[in-house]
């Protein structure tokens, strides 16, 4: 048997973390020292203090721990070092977007980013027959996968449709998850209906403001602010409907995003007019 400094300095673990895993239950002395109160360990448990060590490294909490000591196999394991895995990826994912932003913040203080200014127009959008797919989706950097499956369903059936697609948002505000996305590809002829994907002709609107994005997908939320600045300056429009939008030189036909070529698109109504629902829009 070790008394506690000894088994620290034997296994390289620090007499806190000893305490620690004691305190915590991961790890109990195999002996207390009934007159000194004494902590003694014995070789034996080096190995659970090891599976310990090995498990706190890769981002495992004290409950993750005990649970995976308690199922020490193979099967559950591997599950839980799976599970493990998609959680760093989207920590990762998410500390990315982080830096990014930092980046562009730098660059502003710097003075090194040109201010850009987005040009509004306002068009007459008729009305189209189109193969839509419409889908709740994660979030929306999630919309690339649906307009894969868009791809592959007309590829697989023959289909052909007009290089200009659009997106449509349904939802009445900007949403972090769980986006009502509409898919929509002006086709020549009607089909039919199938696994999930829908023939429909889309609703003219007589007001559009548009704008185009220039640059990477990040530039869109300046754009946005451009509409929230030409809507103040033209109060003769109101918002109505769902937003759309085009991107007519994204990932799949442009390998530099500085490249990439995005339009914005917001319908509009007259101020007078009675069913006006400024709500409807992801700004």
């Amino acid at each position: 048997m070790f008394k506690i400094g000894e088994f620290s300095k034997l296994t390289q673990v620090s007499i806190r973390m000893l305490r620690y895993y004691d305190e915590t239950g991961l790890l109990k002395p195999a002996q207390t020292d009934k007159f000194s109160g004494y902590r003694l360990y014995s070789t034996e448990q080096i190995p659970a203090l090891n599976k310990i060590i090995f498990l706190r490294d890769l981002g495992f909490n004290v409950a993750e721990i005990a649970a995976a000591l308690n199922h020490w196999n193979n099967a559950f394991i591997t599950a839980r070092l799976e599970s493990k895995r998609q959680e760093i990826q989207n920590i990762i994912h998410t500390e990315q977007n982080k830096l990014t932003k930092i980046d562009v913040a730098i660059k502003d203080i710097e003075g090194d980013k040109i201010s850009v200014h987005y040009n509004v127009v306002t068009k007459n959008i008729p009305g189209c027959q189109v193969l839509s797919l419409r889908k709740i989706i994660p979030d929306y950097y999630a919309e690339g996968l649906l307009w894969k499956e868009m791809s592959v369903f007309a590829q697989d059936n023959g289909i052909s449709v007009s290089s200009n697609t659009f997106s449509i948002y349904h939802d009445t505000e900007y949403k972090e998850n769980d986006v009502d996305v509409e898919l929509c590809a002006p086709v020549s002829a009607i089909g039919k209906d199938r696994g999930g994907f829908v023939y429909r002709h889309t609703e003219p609107v007589p007001i559009m403001a548009c704008t185009m994005v220039y640059g990477a997908f990040q530039n869109i939320a300046g754009a946005y602010l451009s509409f929230a600045n030409w809507l103040q300056e033209h109060n003769q429009y109101r918002m109505t409907g769902q937003s759309r939008q085009i991107v007519h030189r994204g990932p799949w036909n442009e390998e530099n995003p500085e490249k990439f070529l995005t339009e914005i698109q917001i319908p509009l109504e007259a101020a007078g007019e009675t069913n006006i629902c400024p709500e409807n829009y992801k700004l």
